[in-house]
């Protein structure tokens, strides 16, 4: 017997997929907008709570070295 429970991650990318299904063009419209705007679910989805730390980190230092140096 497989006893896998499913994870809130996959959970999510399984709804999502399900949704993409469903309604193919709102999916059109959500990859257009995310073209436009960006996404940043996107940008930290396949990173750990440590990676997505590390990136805050650096952004926010590399404002601070961007307002004392501009």
């Amino acid at each position: 017997m497989n006893n896998h429970r499913e994870t809130s991650e996959e959970k999510r990318e399984r709804l999502r997929q399900e949704e993409l299904k469903k309604n193919p063009t709102g999916a059109l419209k959500d990859g257009i907008n995310r073209t436009e705007y960006g996404n940043p679910a996107d940008l930290v989805s396949g990173l750990g709570w440590k990676e997505t730390g590390i990136l805050i980190v650096v952004l926010i230092v590399g404002y601070v070295l961007y307002k004392l140096f501009f």
